[in-house]
């Protein structure tokens, strides 16, 4: 298995005509346009999808980009990481929910990680920490 890309969707605060507001409105309340973004492991974007409604859900942005004439593409033997927003299926991974994932979460424990379920996620969050960097960088 081979983990080239990561992706991530993001929101960024805008101004939108009164009538257009509720679909722009995030869960949080903000009104806000949403960007999917694709980041390679040099922290390089290789795929951007700006534009979806705050109200957006992320497999409903992800399967967008993937159905586009030239769209979202995953390349054979390769995987995207996403986060538990995104479902598994072929060619993306995501981590196990309800199980220990965030770095910081293991920085506060001493002990290991306790079964391959934690494993995994501790081995997610770091591979994704790339991507995490990148939009850091970026607002």
């Amino acid at each position: 298995m081979t983990v080239k890309f990561d992706f991530w969707r993001s929101g960024y605060t805008i101004s939108v005509v009164y009538k257009e507001k509720p679909s722009y409105r995030t869960r949080k309340g903000n009104i806000s346009v949403n960007m999917l973004g694709v980041v390679d492991i040099d922290t390089k974007f290789v795929y951007l999808l700006p534009g979806w409604q705050g109200s957006a859900a992320d497999s409903r942005v992800l399967r967008d980009a993937v159905h586009r004439l030239n769209g979202l593409r995953v390349p054979t033997g390769y995987y995207y990481l996403g986060d538990a927003g995104y479902m598994n299926c072929e060619g993306f991974l995501t981590p196990y929910r309800s199980v220990r994932y965030h770095l910081d979460k293991w920085a506060e424990v001493t002990r290991a990680p306790q079964n391959v379920k934690e494993y995994y996620n501790m081995m997610h969050s770091k591979a994704r920490n790339v991507i995490e960097r990148t939009w850091g960088c970026m607002k």
